[in-house]
């Protein structure tokens, strides 16, 4: 079924963009401006998309809610985050996009220095971004629960998206670029079909962005869903003073996958409250009031920052419920060895935050193969 297709035509070569989701169409985007004529082939388009459900609040690797934790595939996500934290904030300057940049805190129950890996992150990424401050102050200034008894804290600006606004500018700038997308299942393994695939789209290249659907496709059993949740609440000033920062504090993996705190501005008046990370769960159906955890997140963030008892539970979407595509080699960015076929998923739960990054490198791949 051919929902969008644009009049305009370039020569070849061509490519073709499996997934919709926000690194297919940041990929499409940036083979397009290669000198490819690009279509994008999808099974489901925004809203029904991953993409649109994340809390897309841009993190050095690894993320709060992330299992990226290989060494040399964290060395290429660093690289691809950098990209696209400084693509973000120029987008910040168009407010048809959704991206702003804003204050994140990120809290600590130890002294940075008494986790290596946690230091060595820090000291990393401070001198790239804007604004950074460690300072423990933070932790009274925000006025965050004594009870959790915080020791440390740093800040810094980082680009946050409205999902919902920036998908659709991503969908818009496809099709001024003269951009197809058609939305059509892709079933089997792309390898076996490789051929078949481009004489029916007419493709040079065909790049992989199907998150979880690489399971089938890419024939990649080490892939799995992430199950993620997030409570929206009414941030409009009304019944607290609005929230207009980020806070964020990682599980202690010594008591439980599950007790993360994420608090999230999501455009001028909503607050995303999270998080939840369960490997292996494929339904998506959960509801506040029939799931312990998720009620079990909600209280958590309202403990942890008091101003929230008095918040609204957003009434038309109170649980945005989503699979991060996961992989526990880490993201695949390569090409299929011997074929046309490169891969680009498993970004788990940082999809937004490498998109950018990783679309540039999927276009320098294509077009260094075809010498554009």
């Amino acid at each position: 079924m051919l929902l969008y297709m644009s009049n305009s035509s370039k020569k070849h070569p061509q490519a073709l963009v499996i997934g919709a989701g926000v690194n297919g169409l940041t990929s499409a985007w940036c083979l397009q401006k290669e000198g490819f004529k690009v279509t994008v082939v999808a099974e489901n388009l925004a809203p029904d998309i991953t993409s649109v459900i994340a809390g897309a609040l841009w993190e050095y690797p690894p993320a709060v809610c992330g299992h990226h934790r290989n060494e040399e595939s964290l060395t290429r996500s660093k690289g691809w985050c950098m990209t696209s934290y400084e693509i973000f904030e120029k987008l910040a300057s168009k407010p048809e996009t959704g991206v702003r940049m804003r204050p994140v805190v990120f809290f600590f129950k130890r002294p940075i220095e008494d986790n290596e890996k946690e230091y060595n992150k820090m000291l990393e990424f401070k001198n790239k971004v804007k604004g950074f401050e460690r300072n423990s102050n933070l932790i009274q200034e925000n006025n965050i629960n004594t009870r959790y008894e915080l020791k440390d804290a740093y800040t810094f600006i980082a680009p946050m998206v409205d999902t919902d606004m920036y998908i659709d500018w991503l969908v818009k700038q496809t099709l001024d670029l003269g951009i197809n997308i058609i939305q059509q299942k892709i079933s089997g393994s792309l390898l076996e079909q490789e051929e078949h695939l481009k004489a029916l789209f007419g493709a040079d290249v065909i790049v992989n962005c199907s998150g979880l659907g690489s399971i089938e496709l890419a024939n990649d059993d080490t892939m799995y869903p992430l199950r993620g949740a997030l409570v929206q609440v009414e941030n409009d000033g009304k019944t607290m003073a609005p929230v207009l920062k980020s806070y964020c504090m990682s599980y202690d993996s010594s008591t439980s996958d599950q007790d993360m705190i994420y608090i999230i501005p999501r455009g001028d008046d909503r607050l995303l409250l999270g998080g939840l990370v369960e490997p292996d769960e494929w339904s998506i159906d959960i509801k506040l009031n029939d799931y312990k955890p998720v009620r079990d997140m909600l209280e958590r963030c309202i403990d942890f920052l008091p101003i929230l008892e008095n918040a609204n539970v957003d009434k038309a979407e109170p649980v945005k419920a989503g699979l991060r595509p996961s992989r526990k080699q880490n993201v695949r960015l390569e090409y299929e060895p011997n074929s046309s076929i490169i891969h680009n998923y498993g970004h788990g739960g940082s999809g937004v935050t490498l998109s950018w990054g990783c679309a540039i490198e999927v276009a320098s791949l294509a077009k260094t193969k075809y010498s554009l």
